[in-house]
């Protein structure tokens, strides 16, 4: 509700009078859908009967359980072990944006979890959360602002970088009394600022004090939400079960959520295995990354007698942008006409048809599947973005839409050979009977860095076609652990991964893709982009006041990076692929998020 009060507060630098907002939850942009007195989402059901068992997997490993520093590789970072809705993260301010428990049906909104309620000065200056005086750590002590405040500086000088960057901006935090924090901001209109601060976990001052924050550790940190981790092996499983009497459970935002009481999650190392398993009945979901095991692979008993459900699951998800990243930091690679000559040698419509099954559409965007894709020429407010740095930009950015190469599926076409060996002439590589060779007569070798062995198939023949112009390529596959080292440290020619997009694209887009991530140590610029025309755009982004500023700055962040050929683009879906036992219900899949956090068992119906 609007507030319109005289502030009357010393020594903390502010306004004497200001207007002010205290609501429920935060919108970045538009309205909230739920009111305050709104009782559940639509997307659950409030009366979902609790109890029983879920049996999940997780692809990969993990070597530590603090999933908040730089060191380690911790459960969440695994494959789609967040989607299964639970993990060992603590409570969030709010929730609704951010990876905790996202929005199923709205785009930039978030609500109270932790914190009852939020005020904020109209011109976005500052935020105050106001916490639930219920809110309770799992060992009964009481969840304070001091805790917040505790969470805010540890993160943002031991966390990982991520953190340090979200969470940047904030001049001071001022505890007002236990249960009321504010943060001042360095700069007005940051509604992001407040989006980000609103996610950030809460972790207990008195658990951490006196342990060391960055150490690797299976010991499971102090936490707050509805399950806490009883069970380790290391590497291997984890099981969490359900708190007793846990605060949180009747708050709107939990209602028809977590209603299981026991969660045991296996991790395997390698995808075909651990599908084997869930056929033996090892598991009871399965998220399917494979296409070709998708159209193949649910020939078996327990599928055949509907046992096993087989789901594609439409969202509006925007969907991570899968690539190979080329490092543009290595000399070889800093020329946007050689990485644009090396997109044009994977084939993806034979790929695709080889391969895939036809299953998969081309990613031409690094925000596919969403509204943030630029798409034709720059018109509009995107055209006026882009308008003031031609002198930056290939001409053709504003005069032809960005078009990644066909093949029609038969091969790479003899004109596309020509045109990339002339872009690499240019460049100043040589093709001769030695190879492709520069000035000094040094070949051009490649390494392709992959942390899965089953895709070395999808790539050898993207090997083979630079091998065509003399290019001397090949895969190296490795283990999580030298994989994730070797990219923490940029060690890599070209490399294959992807990067989360969310509803709301802000911050994580400097991780991305600004040009003072590029020597951040464990930094996500995997590509080493450094481009002044996306550094600009990126703090246009930050400020964005309207949906539509946020979609034009968007699309024309893509259009810069597309043009500039920082990756080679792969493939995407614009559906889940899931599969499950048949003992499972669920209300409806809500467009932006899988949501299985909602789900319950059968068998729990009648014995409630």
């Amino acid at each position: 509700m609007r507030l319109f009060l005289l502030l009357f507060i010393l020594g903390f630098g502010l306004p004497a009078q200001a207007s002010l907002t205290e609501s429920h939850g935060f919108v970045q942009f538009g309205a909230l859908k739920y009111p305050a007195n709104f009782s559940h989402f639509d997307w659950v059901d409030p009366d979902a009967p609790k109890g029983g068992t879920v049996r999940l997997m997780s692809l990969g490993t993990f070597d530590t359980l603090n999933p908040y520093t730089f060191k380690g590789t911790n459960p969440a970072s695994n494959g789609d072990f967040l989607q299964h809705g639970i993990n060992e993260f603590n409570e969030p301010l709010m929730v609704g944006t951010g990876v905790y428990d996202p929005s199923g049906d709205e785009a930039t909104s978030s609500y109270g979890l932790i914190a009852r309620s939020v005020e904020y000065a109209d011109n976005l200056s500052w935020v105050v959360f106001n916490l639930r005086e219920e809110a309770r750590f799992h060992d009964g002590e009481p969840i304070t602002a001091y805790d917040v405040a505790f969470s805010y500086r540890l993160l943002t000088s031991k966390g990982h970088p991520n953190f340090r960057m979200n969470l940047q901006g904030v001049e001071r935090v001022d505890i007002l009394n236990r249960h009321r924090i504010r943060f001042v901001f360095d700069h007005p209109d940051d509604a992001l600022l407040i989006m980000r601060l609103g996610e950030m976990p809460v972790l207990p001052q008195h658990y951490w004090k006196d342990r060391d924050f960055e150490a690797t550790t299976f010991e499971p940190p102090l936490g707050s939400g509805p399950y806490r981790i009883t069970e380790v092996q290391p590497g291997r499983r984890l099981v969490f079960e359900r708190v007793k009497n846990w605060w949180g459970a009747d708050l709107p935002v939990n209602r028809g959520k977590y209603n299981y009481d026991r969660v045991e999650v296996e991790f395997y190392r390698d995808a075909l295995v651990a599908f084997e398993a869930f056929k033996a009945g090892e598991f009871d979901f399965f998220i399917e990354r494979q296409a070709k095991n998708w159209a193949n692979g649910y020939n078996f008993p327990a599928a055949r007698r509907g046992e096993v459900i087989r789901a594609e699951i439409p969202h509006e998800i925007p969907t991570p942008i899968q690539a190979l990243f080329i490092n543009s930091r290595r000399p070889a690679f800093s020329d946007a006409r050689v990485r644009k000559a090396l997109g044009m040698m994977f084939d993806f419509e034979w790929t695709n048809r080889a391969l895939f099954y036809d299953a998969y559409e081309r990613t031409q965007s690094y925000y596919p599947n969403s509204q943030f894709s630029a798409t034709g020429k720059p018109e509009g407010a995107e055209w006026l973005l882009l308008s003031p740095h031609r002198d930056k930009l290939p001409a053709q950015l504003f005069t032809e839409p960005f078009r990644l190469p066909r093949s029609g599926g038969q091969g790479i076409p003899r004109d596309t050979l020509r045109q990339a060996l002339g872009l690499l002439d240019e460049a100043g590589w040589t093709l001769s009977e030695r190879g492709l060779h520069d000035r000094r007569g040094q070949p051009l070798r490649i390494e392709i860095l992959l942390v899965n062995p089953r895709l070395e198939r999808i790539f050898q023949p993207y090997v083979e076609n630079l091998a065509r112009i003399g290019i001397q390529a090949h895969l190296r596959t490795v283990d999580r652990a030298q994989y994730k080292q070797r990219l923490d440290n940029y060690d890599f020619d070209m490399m294959l991964t992807s990067l989360s997009q969310s509803l709301s694209p802000g911050n994580e887009q400097l991780l991305y893709f600004h040009s003072n991530q590029v020597d951040v140590k464990g930094g996500r610029n995997y590509a080493g982009i450094a481009h002044p025309v996306v550094d600009d755009l990126l703090e246009t982004l930050r400020r964005a006041t309207t949906r539509e500023e946020q979609i034009a700055t968007t699309r024309a962040i893509d259009r810069v990076l597309l043009w500039n050929h920082y990756t080679i683009p792969n493939w995407y879906i614009g559906y889940h692929r899931l599969a499950y036992r048949d003992r499972f219900n669920h209300v409806t899949t809500p467009p932006y998020t899988l949501g299985l956090r909602a789900w319950w068992l059968r068998s729990q119906e009648k014995a409630q």
